[in-house]
């Protein structure tokens, strides 16, 4: 369930929102539903992950990866796939330790 909020939230805003508003999103959402400090990890990152994919992808196949294609060649990658690879992982890190967080968070004011 956590993931699917997170996912569903962070598409929705990932539209009008700057990119940091998936953090925000994961953290309340696991502070409202997350339960373990692992699952809650492992669903934030591959939400945001599959956010962050869908969302480069939406802006990158109109325009036939020109600028992805540059941006890589910039940081001396093999092609734009890695690079949306990279970028994803980079937000999966992010969702995924601030669910984290907003599990412990949960857990400290519980007690």
């Amino acid at each position: 369930m956590l993931f699917l909020i997170i996912l569903i939230l962070s598409l929705t805003a990932g539209f009008i929102t700057p990119w940091w508003a998936a953090a925000i999103i994961a953290f309340v959402a696991a502070l409202y539903a997350g339960k373990e400090p692992g699952r809650a990890f492992l669903s934030g990152f591959f939400a945001v992950f599959i956010v962050w994919v869908v969302l480069a992808l939406f802006k990158s196949v109109p325009n036939n990866h020109v600028l992805a294609s540059r941006v890589a060649v910039l940081f001396h990658l093999p092609g734009w796939p890695v690079l949306l690879i990279l970028t994803a992982l980079i937000g999966g890190l992010v969702g995924g330790m601030c669910a984290m967080s907003g599990v412990y968070v949960k857990r400290v004011f519980e007690k």
